[in-house]
């Protein structure tokens, strides 16, 4: 995991339609960072809604959202669509980034082992340093959760 107070290692991923997006070109401005485990999955599905829901108050706090999966640019299209959603989703197929930021872990479903995404989510001021580190995120109170902490730090 990366330390609140450091700078936020950069990056740059593709978007669903193959636009690539840099941490630098959101200086300025706070970012929230999500790590998800797959698209159109249940948790992941009511994690993003909700963001979605949330989306003009995080607008009007001088927020940016950017969801981060290993799905690839042509699942986040069906996901963004199937869903409405009205904010950045990343592809990192190779795991690099969510690696770089700590959320490829171990997982363990129905007693096996394996590396996978976890939920894990940076707040990042406007100045590129992270303020706040998420970890074991419940989808269903995050988006709020994070929107609460940005108006307490501004």
């Amino acid at each position: 995991m990366i330390k609140i107070g450091l700078k936020a290692p950069g990056f740059t991923l593709p978007d669903k339609d193959g636009v690539q997006h840099s941490l630098s070109q959101y200086k300025g401005k706070w970012v929230v960072l999500f790590f998800y485990p797959r698209d159109n999955t249940p948790g992941c599905t009511i994690e993003s809604c909700k963001f979605r829901d949330l989306q003009s108050k995080f607008k009007k706090l001088g927020t940016v959202i950017l969801g981060v999966s290993k799905d690839s640019e042509k699942s986040h299209v069906k996901f963004v669509e199937k869903n409405d959603l009205n904010f950045t989703l990343l592809s990192d197929p190779e795991t690099k980034m969510i690696d770089k930021y700590g959320a490829w872990q171990k997982q363990k479903f129905m007693g096996k082992e394996y590396m996978g995404t976890s939920r894990v989510s940076y707040l990042i001021d406007p100045d590129g340093k992270v303020t706040k580190v998420y970890e074991k995120v419940n989808p269903i109170m995050h988006p709020d959760e994070v929107l609460a902490d940005i108006k307490d730090l501004q």
